[in-house]
């Protein structure tokens, strides 16, 4: 994919030394009246793990950016941050635009309610209009090839016809930034090609997306810019994608970080 925007643009992402912590501790297992005594007498343990550690890289408008990584790696808790979930411990993300996050297609659904309820109630936790739902209901059903279950309660479906429905709405927005995190593996062979087709009209559209997927292949043929995350750590970033990803997968084989690699950290 090409990117034919220009370098000395202001980047629409840009995140600086992000560092994000978890603190965990005895509070769930003691109680909270334990968890006082404890802290007044200083015998309170707390641990803390960062899921993230000194990330640095920007993204210009229409750019796709490919995280990869594999899992503990960071990238969920990464999104989290720059969609604006979560807040980095250290460092910031600066962000040039409206973002639209795909990050859990199955939450936020009605289990009793039916098919066609769900779709209008998630149509208006995005913000869209009834009007608008009601010209593109048909659409949304098509896509996620529902046509049969519009009726039926929503926690009868499948997991794999839940993700479908939500990619299907979720694919309606116009955002200058689209997140997704393994959206594009919903649904079986046909349906993923035909989601795959639907993001590349999106991103041609003009939208810069961010897209985690453990598919390399996916990420080879769709990303112009790509990062690679380990156990938090930011191990590459670049536009060198066929590089990155052949390093990523000798990695996967023999289980040794490169020592040098295009776009590395040091």
């Amino acid at each position: 994919m090409e990117n034919k925007n220009n370098t000395n643009e202001k980047p629409i992402l840009l995140l600086d030394n992000v560092s994000i912590r978890y603190i965990t501790g005895d509070f769930k297992e003691i109680g909270i009246k334990e968890y006082i005594l404890r802290r007044i007498t200083r015998k309170y343990h707390v641990k803390e793990f960062w899921a993230d550690r000194h990330i640095t890289f920007s993204i210009n408008r229409g750019d796709m950016l490919g995280i990869i990584g594999t899992n503990g790696a960071g990238k969920s808790t990464l999104l989290k941050a720059i969609s604006g979930i979560m807040r980095p411990t250290e460092g910031y993300v600066e962000i040039g635009g409206k973002i639209a996050a795909l990050l859990e297609l199955g939450s936020g659904f009605d289990g009793d309610l039916t098919v066609k309820e769900n779709t209008y109630l998630r149509g208006a936790m995005l913000g869209y209009t009834k009007k608008f739902m009601d010209d593109t209901y048909r659409d949304i059903i098509a896509f996620a090839e529902l046509e049969d279950y519009e009726n039926s309660a929503f926690k009868h479906l499948s997991s794999g016809m839940k993700s479908r429905l939500a990619f299907s709405i979720a694919s309606l927005v116009s955002p200058d930034i689209l997140i997704l995190d393994e959206v594009l593996s919903v649904g079986d062979g046909a349906f993923r090609a035909k989601s795959e087709a639907k993001m590349k009209s999106i991103i041609n559209g003009g939208a810069t997306t961010i897209l985690v997927s453990h598919s390399i292949g996916q990420v080879r043929s769709m990303c112009n810019k790509i990062l690679w995350l380990d156990h938090g750590k930011q191990i590459a970033f670049g536009d060198d994608v066929k590089g990155i990803c052949d390093a990523y997968e000798k990695y996967l084989q023999t289980k040794v970080l490169p020592e040098n690699i295009q776009g590395a950290v040091n």
